[in-house]
């Protein structure tokens, strides 16, 4: 990413416009699917230990003393199984549910809409965007990402890749260098007002990101820095990342991983 940095003296040559609030709103996806987890229910509703997925994303938000309000962007079809769940767990600070688009770009985009009259009116100044299917994004990780975004106009949280890859064309295949890359995770946070003129600049030209990141670097003149991820952070897709977030849950209560108190 052009203007990524991992390291830990942040770029600091934009400056937080003190017109825009200091508020932040978070857009939760949850319109996946289960296929890869053989599963016919989408997977952000399949229990972790006594809880749904979902509820853990929604819990760590509403925990936060840096989210002010958060909207739950679901596929058409489970808006009856969110509204249940919401019921059910009365989240805090969870004031919009919104259906989403047949993809992830389309679901952010769905998300960012919901909060346009705010954002344009300035009474929303950072946006960060979170995978349902990521359970364990501590308060920790959402705080340091919030205040990396504050600070430098995007951020990410990244892992260092250990192993060895290969840019594989027809006739060759190019090792990487490792010290440059990170698998990248969700919360992305951002300045809101580039941020949503950036996804409506994407729509205009027919463009589909990969993450939210993808599209503020080709859209927008943000800069955006990488901070350290957190490798239990998972995104729970196949079968055998079940299994593996079943054993995180035990080390987890409410936004924290006990085994690190």
């Amino acid at each position: 990413m052009g203007n990524a940095s991992p390291d830990p003296s942040l770029p600091t040559n934009q400056v937080f416009d003190s017109a825009m609030s200091d508020n932040v709103a978070a857009i939760v996806l949850a319109g996946g699917r289960g296929s890869r987890m053989q599963h016919d229910v989408n997977k952000v509703y399949l229990p972790i230990g006594e809880r749904d997925m979902l509820e853990y994303s929604l819990e760590t938000m509403s925990r936060s003393s840096d989210v002010d309000r958060v909207i739950l962007v679901v596929r058409d079809e489970d808006r009856a199984r969110a509204e249940n769940l919401i019921a059910e767990t009365v989240p805090a600070k969870l004031t919009n549910v919104v259906i989403g688009g047949a993809t992830r770009h389309e679901s952010e985009q769905a998300g960012l809409e919901a909060l346009a009259t705010d954002i344009e009116a300035g009474d929303i100044g950072i946006v960060a965007i979170h995978d349902g299917a990521r359970p364990f994004m501590t308060l920790d990780l959402l705080k340091a990402t919030i205040e990396v975004a504050r600070a430098t106009g995007g951020a990410i949280p990244g892992l260092r890749v250990h192993e060895t890859l290969y840019r594989v064309s027809e006739d060759q295949a190019e090792a990487l260098p490792q010290g440059s890359l990170r698998r990248v995770q969700t919360p992305q946070a951002f300045w809101a007002r580039p941020l949503l003129e950036a996804y409506r600049r994407a729509e205009r030209e027919g463009f589909e990101g990969v993450d939210t990141a993808e599209t503020v670097e080709r859209f927008s003149d943000l800069q955006v820095a990488v901070l350290p991820g957190d490798r239990r952070n998972i995104k729970v897709t196949f079968v055998e990342d079940f299994f593996q977030a079943e054993e995180h849950a035990v080390a987890w209560d409410k936004g924290s991983w006990t085994d690190l108190e």
